[in-house]
């Protein structure tokens, strides 16, 4: 096996045989074996926990009965993953950079196998939720870790792009995969298995990670900034918190809009302390990159979109058309298909067209195809409609969320490059919790004007606007984006 590599070094991983010609080469069109050993391990690890955001949504109703949960507080066994995953990624980002990647890549590898453990066999709401917070840590450590030991293994890029397009489409078929996933083990197993499931793909890393992974070096600055990271925490649980409540009880509850109030704040205190200080969590000079700020954004709003619509979808499949939940999460294995083909061809088209330009246009095109959805009626004939319209928006959505990736890590070193992808995955989980209350709001806001709400018209009538609102807000972060991102030269 090659000597281990500091986290400075960007080139690619060595082959195995005879040492290069010369010291400037240029860079490589094929992955090296030890290349793919590493991404299928990293790819593993973020697949599963991409899974884990959704696999145990239909479940909920038999998890409450078997442990006990009331129906007004079942919210909590997705709420308590959705808090910890968004709250700490960015502050465990941070610390993959100071302290080490594989070391913490691993620690969180490890609480996601005992945490999976002790939810599959909680039997009481106590220690089911502490199961849920474990798994929400460990995936709070363990994303930022994974994305940035991908990133330093590849140079900036083809191979690089290749890489992310892969884990993007990883990661979003995973989302679609644990709903499907989720009813399949709940009917034909127990919902238990939903937990269970992760400890062998747990231990499987844990066996394979410290032969393949090579320790980042520690950043020059050993110190963390403790003020700023306690603050951002804060400030995104609140967020969460606050973007969850909404979603369940509405944006005039006080439980909604006093959180996001205060989260809010305590982002300003943030910004200020990291201003004001040597050893920033994030840099304030970060945050003057258009390519960071703007293409967070733009993953923000593609993660937002593509995710309400599913549960908007979700809504129509079930409660206009009468599908069961488990038929209506197949029904979506036709979105995880099509990001499956956008994460492959998103690395030709950045290397075609530039990352700025593959956003606008995924953005541009997932608008289209939401917009389609505007035709669906209560025949069941619309399937047909939801089916192309989900594919080809799963192939857009997956090239412009590739595209933010590739722009939001691009041009930092490698010892930020926790950081930045502490902040992609912060845009990830924000996008994922905003965009279902955001949408709910809309279909609510129009039922609760109706006579017959649950009837299928009515709820057509809600869908609807919402399916509308979800294609503006595509269309127009695309308009943004040409004018916010910086002009990028082609990739070679």
């Amino acid at each position: 096996m090659p000597s281990a590599m500091t986290a400075h070094d960007t080139t690619p991983l060595p082959e195995l045989t005879a040492p290069p010609e010369s010291p400037i080469q240029p860079v490589p069109a094929r992955m090296t074996a030890r290349q793919r050993l590493v991404m299928a391990l990293l790819l593993s690890a973020s697949f599963t926990l991409a899974v884990d955001f959704s696999i145990l949504n239909v479940a909920l109703p038999r998890i409450g009965a078997d442990v006990g949960f009331s129906l007004e507080h079942l919210q909590w066994i997705a709420t308590s993953f959705a808090l910890c995953a968004a709250g700490f990624t960015l502050f465990f980002g941070r610390v993959a950079d100071l302290f080490g990647r594989k070391r913490l890549f691993i620690t969180g590898m490890a609480l996601l196998g005992i945490g999976s453990l002790v939810g599959g066999l909680a039997t009481g709401p106590g220690l089911l939720l502490a199961a849920r917070v474990a798994q929400g840590i460990a995936t709070a450590a363990v994303t930022p870790a994974a994305l940035s030991l991908l990133t330093t293994s590849f140079p900036e890029g083809p191979l690089r792009d290749k890489a992310l397009g892969l884990n993007g489409s990883l990661m979003a078929a995973g989302f679609t995969a644990g709903a499907i996933l989720g009813g399949l083990l709940t009917d034909l197993l127990s919902w238990r298995w939903a937990f269970f499931i992760n400890i062998p793909v747990a231990v499987f890393v844990l066996i394979l990670a410290p032969k393949l992974l090579t320790e980042s070096a520690r950043g020059s600055r050993t110190k963390l900034d403790v003020p700023g990271a306690v603050t951002v925490t804060l400030a995104l649980l609140l967020l969460v918190f606050g973007l969850t409540t909404a979603g369940e009880k509405g944006w005039v509850d006080p439980l909604a809009w006093g959180p996001l109030a205060a989260g809010a704040v305590l982002f300003v205190v943030f910004f200020f302390i990291e201003k004001n200080t040597a050893h920033a969590l994030v840099p304030v000079t970060i945050l003057r990159r258009n390519n960071i700020v703007w293409g967070n954004i733009a993953g923000i709003v593609a993660f937002a979109t593509e995710t309400s619509l599913v549960f908007v979808l979700t809504l129509y499949l079930q409660q206009v058309l009468g599908y069961t939940p488990l038929g209506a999460g197949l029904a979506f294995a036709v979105l995880g298909i099509g990001t499956v083909v956008g994460g492959i061809v998103a690395p030709k088209l950045i290397g075609r067209f530039g990352p700025k330009n593959t956003i606008i246009g995924g953005l541009t095109v997932q608008a289209a195809a939401t917009a389609s959805l505007l035709f669906i009626n209560i025949s069941p004939a619309s399937l047909a409609i939801v089916l192309i319209a989900t594919f080809i928006g799963g192939v857009a959505n997956l090239a412009a969320i590739v595209g933010f990736m590739v722009t939001a890590t691009t041009g930092l070193p490698d010892n930020e490059q926790g950081l930045a992808t502490g902040l992609t995955t912060m845009s990830q989980q924000i996008g994922i919790t905003m965009g279902i209350p955001i949408m709910s709001t809309i279909v609510a806001a129009i039922l609760h004007h109706q006579s017959t709400p649950h009837s299928p018209d009515r709820v057509l009538d809600g869908v609807l606007p919402a399916i509308g609102t979800n294609a503006a807000l595509c269309l127009a972060a695309a308009l943004i984006m040409v004018f916010a991102l910086p002009r990028k030269s082609v990739a070679a």
